[in-house]
């Protein structure tokens, strides 16, 4: 049981990984902002918009089937991107988006089948939430050692012997029965034209983009009315709100970060990698931790604690240009995270049906994901238009209402 819980980790992983690896290698790629934006968009913007048909794929055609599927375009698209040239990295990130997308709902789903007693899930989650963040955090160390040393491209092919081992390990993953249905394609087309013509008008300026946005947001809802909707509506809640702004912060924060640190301070992008290290080392064992603490209280105060710990380190950041007590902030803001995190998991999946728990997990890391989209073009926008305090500052605000929706909207029991 390790075993497969490892795999199914490294799994989420790599999927975390590839969402910051490249923030510290951006500037070696591109000296436009938009392009930046773009190449850090490009995978999340996919990688969000395919999380709700991911989940269904895994309810309908099996968990198992789908995961593997998963890793095998994950590791063939990453050897791909780091033969490919830069105008082409932008497409393939997007690919690579869409087959982290088959990762995450299916393997919350084989968690959810592997772990059927709650208080063992919940810490099966915050192992599988501790290695992926890991992931999420380790990425700026990482790419700024393997951009200095070897160049840009090496931050795709590490992708690959990950998912080997990943795929070796989960081997012992249980077969899910599949789920007959069709598939709501009304809802995933709808999905993805709001969340890039969105990102789009605010990456590049253009605002008549919002209309669009709208539009298909207003479909992609009026469309969840019937009863053979992609997202059921007992799936809704304020949990995937909560998902949506941890991640808008955290994504966010780390995008204005790491230009701030090698634009106005002029760090190399290992140095940039080593300045997360704070933020890196929580992650790396404090889900863990949250796990144990929700299976035993259940998932309220972990997560409330988490959004103050992680706006109370982005506003210290705001306004501390000290480097010592930027140490702070940033290891307020990883504590943070790895208490948010696993609690919204165990809160959104865990009061899901058993049938539905992959569409769950879709939709509680897409939510995620759009929020992470949304973080870097938004703040990005306000830090260059304005200050990196003040975008830091709107973070902060963001991440207090999302502890006071957990407070008045998360049950202790789990249910959100």
């Amino acid at each position: 049981m390790a075993r497969l819980l490892t795999g199914l980790s490294l799994g989420y992983f790599l999927v975390m990984l590839d969402t910051t690896i490249v923030t510290v290698a951006l500037p070696a790629l591109s000296p436009s902002l938009a392009d930046q934006q773009w190449i850090s968009n490009g995978y999340t913007l996919t990688f969000a918009a395919f999380l709700l048909t991911a989940g269904a794929w895994s309810d309908r055609f099996g968990a198992r089937r789908v995961f593997f599927t998963g890793l095998v375009a994950f590791a063939v698209l990453s050897g791909l991107s780091a033969l490919a040239s830069p105008s082409l990295l932008i497409a393939l990130r997007a690919l690579l988006g869409v087959a982290g997308a088959l990762l995450v709902p299916s393997s919350l789903s084989l968690i959810a089948t592997a772990y059927p007693v709650p208080a063992a899930r919940a810490k099966a989650m915050g192992v599988w939430a501790a290695v992926s963040g890991t992931g999420l955090v380790a990425g700026p160390l990482l790419g700024g050692v393997l951009t200095e040393a070897f160049g840009w491209r090496a931050i795709f092919v590490v992708n690959v012997p990950v998912a080997l081992i990943a795929l070796a390990l989960s081997r012992s993953a249980p077969s899910t029965p599949p789920k007959p249905g069709r598939m709501d394609v009304p809802s995933q087309l709808a999905a993805i034209v709001s969340l890039s013509t969105l990102t789009y008008a605010l990456v590049e300026g253009v605002f008549w983009a919002l209309a669009p946005a709208v539009v298909a947001a207003l479909v992609f809802l009026r469309v969840q009315r019937r009863p053979d909707a992609m997202l059921p509506r007992r799936l809704v809640s304020w949990g995937l709100l909560a998902g949506a702004i941890v991640n808008f912060g955290l994504s966010g924060v780390l995008f204005v970060l790491s230009l701030y640190f090698q634009q106005t301070r002029g760090y190399t992008p290992s140095a940039t990698g080593l300045a997360f290290l704070p933020l890196t080392v929580p992650t790396a064992f404090n889900p863990i931790f949250t796990g144990r603490l929700v299976a035993r209280i259940g998932p309220r105060i972990p997560a409330v604690s988490g959004f103050s710990l992680m706006a109370s380190g982005t506003l210290l950041q705001a306004f501390s240009p000290p480097e010592a007590l930027s140490v702070l902030a940033l290891a307020a803001l990883g504590f943070g995270v790895s208490l948010a995190i696993p609690s919204l998991l165990t809160a959104v999946v865990g009061s899901a049906p058993a049938e539905l728990a992959g569409i769950a997990g879709g939709a509680l890391n897409a939510s995620r994901q759009t929020g992470a989209v949304l973080g870097v073009a938004v703040l990005g926008v306000l830090a260059s238009g304005t200050s990196t305090a003040f975008a830091l500052t709107a973070a902060a605000a963001l991440l207090f209402a999302g502890g006071v929706s957990c407070f008045l909207f998360l049950r202790e029991t789990g249910n959100p």
